[in-house]
């Protein structure tokens, strides 16, 4: 998977982060395409907690290990 985000929170305003299938994951500087669009999602983190609005998955809210705060519009997609 891929995600393009837009935001404040992250190491870079416009990143893309790439998860691989054996779960490790890295993150570039900008729009890494191609990119086939998945869903668009808003995410807000704040402290532990992260509410995740998904264009196909709905509402979501997760806990996290780590605190930070952070808004961020992202494309999900392969």
């Amino acid at each position: 998977m891929k995600f393009v985000e837009f935001g404040i929170g992250n190491t870079w305003l416009v990143r893309t982060e790439t998860e691989l299938a054996d779960g490790t994951e890295y993150e570039e500087k900008g729009i890494v395409g191609p990119i086939k669009y998945h869903s668009l999602y808003l995410r807000i983190w704040i402290g532990k907690t992260v509410l995740i609005i998904d264009s196909r998955e709905g509402f979501k809210r997760s806990k996290k290990a780590r605190k930070a705060i952070k808004i961020v519009l992202g494309i999900s997609g392969t």
